[in-house]
């Protein structure tokens, strides 16, 4: 079941360059860069309340991000809304019709199970279940 939001996410060219600037303008601690090697990606979420802000760089230029900012520059990419059950609720959109990149979950940089839509979902957004 669909939990709430958990997290924004940004695709940007320089996660070092826009975490200086976020953390300054919200006069926050900046918080630890995560990487996942195999996707050449690097991530920080940086908490605003209840919400992240999760702000994450392609360093290859080929993933689903890389594709993102080459196309459209630095941005919103998706939202992310947590699940207790992942894969039941990936099931639930699909009979829906949403159209899911992520037919099973995986595990994303910071270590839980996450899955994408398609961008249709969100009316041209991504959408990401994530487990909390």
């Amino acid at each position: 079941m669909i939990k709430g939001i958990g997290h924004i996410g940004l695709a940007v060219s320089n996660l070092k360059e826009a975490l200086e600037t976020i953390t300054k303008t919200l006069n926050i601690p900046v918080p630890p860069i995560l990487e996942k090697k195999e996707w050449k990606t690097r991530a920080a979420v940086v908490q605003v309340g209840e919400i992240g802000i999760e702000i994450i760089e392609d360093y290859g230029g080929e993933g689903m991000m890389g594709k993102f900012v080459k196309e459209k520059g630095n941005g919103i990419h998706h939202v992310c809304v947590i699940t207790d059950n992942i894969e039941e609720d990936i099931e639930i959109l699909k009979r829906r019709g949403v159209e899911m990149m992520d037919e099973k979950p995986r595990i994303g940089v910071r270590g839980k199970k996450i899955a994408f839509t398609k961008p249709g979902a969100l009316g041209g957004v991504p959408m990401e279940l994530s487990e909390p």
